[in-house]
């Protein structure tokens, strides 16, 4: 049980702002100031920059509001990622940066309360628990300023906040290389796919000949797309949909859906092992084309829906795992986005996509590929128990320290 007294975030801060944007908004200005917004806030407590935004320097300097110092906290205001949260350390990146009017910027009077202190407790689940009771609205709703007043934080000594930083930061970092572990081996297939066969970027100049997909795979689709959702599990089959499947391709076993569906229907629904799904149609260009291969991770009879085209590959032509690398890769430098056609509508048919020229390396090749990338989701998988228990181990010592038992 927590022994030390609370106090109410507010009276903890000495600054509490958000920013502001230009009204011609952001993007990428030749010497410009980074402005952060929810975006550039991880669910990891931390930054990402894969889309950076700017202002100019004269707009910067004019900020009255949002400019960031070390020691900061970021948090999250409104949208459908309220609440994420990142504490501004000496190692972030830019010396001058700002933020939008989607963020707000809390500033601890660092006599009472150590800043990356009160971060850790606003990314813990308890505190994450007290700033999401402020959320209010619906399509794009958010947290009001007077949230602070609803949000206590347990208060030891600043000599204890610093222990017990100093604790959460070095498990923190056994989280952080994890990732980078896990990072740099998600780029171990398709560095491995360019070094056998090639810069996928425009496959018209593989060295490989161009043959429809529909000449070494059957392309078909699932079931209808209205679907009773509401059946229960012993009563169902279990359906895969968009949503199972995972922009890195692989399917999502943790969204179970069930239906009733008639006789009739299953046959072209059916999944065997090793058949690839491929998403034709979805409101953001980056998820049409994404593709997972089924492995048969659950036992029993699992069926598809139509919007997502199923891919059975004639294993005497095609190996499947050679298929499932070469369309995410596709996806992945922009080929689909570049088709006219999927411009205009977002979506590919099933005639469209068995229409598409592929390159098609000899099979012994394909096989090889094939036996290096099951070593390296083996790889994979022990890189996925080992973060999971990092995991467990952070989150853990997050609880323990703000009961005052770490």
């Amino acid at each position: 049980m927590n022994r030390w007294p609370t106090k109410p975030l507010g009276e903890l801060l000495s600054t509490l702002e958000t920013g502001s944007r230009p009204k011609g908004g952001v993007g990428e200005i030749p010497d410009g100031i980074p402005s952060l917004g929810g975006e550039h806030i991880n669910r990891e407590g931390g930054f990402t920059w894969e889309t950076p935004k700017h202002v100019t320097r004269d707009f910067y300097a004019g900020m009255e509001r949002g400019r960031i110092q070390c020691g900061d906290i970021l948090l999250v205001k409104d949208g459908a990622t309220t609440g994420k949260t990142a504490t501004v350390r000496k190692n972030f990146p830019f010396r001058e940066a700002g933020i939008n009017e989607h963020v707000f910027l809390l500033r601890t009077k660092r006599a009472e309360a150590q800043p990356e202190f009160v971060g850790y407790y606003l990314f813990s689940p308890l505190g994450q628990q007290q700033i999401l009771s402020s959320f209010r609205g619906a399509a794009i709703g958010g947290i009001p300023r007077g949230f602070v007043h609803s949000v206590y934080v347990p208060l030891p000594p600043l000599a204890e906040q610093e222990r017990i930083v100093m604790l959460l930061d070095e498990a923190d970092e056994l989280r952080k290389l994890r990732a980078q572990a896990d990072r740099r081996t998600a780029e171990l297939i398709p560095a491995l796919f360019q070094e056998l066969f090639g810069d996928p970027t425009y496959i018209e100049k593989m060295r490989w000949p161009l043959k429809p997909l529909g000449q070494f795979a059957k392309v078909s689709y699932g079931l209808a797309d209205k679907l009773d959702s509401s059946t229960k599990p012993e009563n169902g089959t279990r359906i895969l949909t968009i949503s199972n499947v995972l922009l890195a391709g692989m399917i999502d076993t943790k969204v179970e859906k069930y239906s009733l569906v008639e006789p009739k229907e299953r046959a072209k629904a059916r999944l065997q092992n090793l058949d690839l799904l491929f998403n034709w149609r979805n409101g953001s260009e980056e998820h049409v084309g994404k593709t997972a291969i089924w492995e048969e991770q659950v036992e029993g009879e699992i069926l598809h829906v139509s919007f997502l085209l199923k891919i059975r590959a004639d294993q005497s032509q095609a190996n499947p795992y050679f298929l499932w690398t070469l369309i995410n890769r596709l996806r992945a430098t922009g080929y689909f986005t570049r088709n006219a056609r999927m411009q205009i509508n977002r979506k590919f048919n099933a005639s469209e996509l068995a229409a598409l020229k592929l390159p098609l390396p000899p099979l012994l090749l394909q096989d090889e590929f094939a036996q290096r990338v099951t070593e390296i989701r083996e790889m994979e998988a022990g890189q996925a128990a080992s973060r999971k228990r990092s995991e467990e181990l952070f989150q853990s010592m997050l609880h323990r320290a703000f009961e005052g038992e770490l």
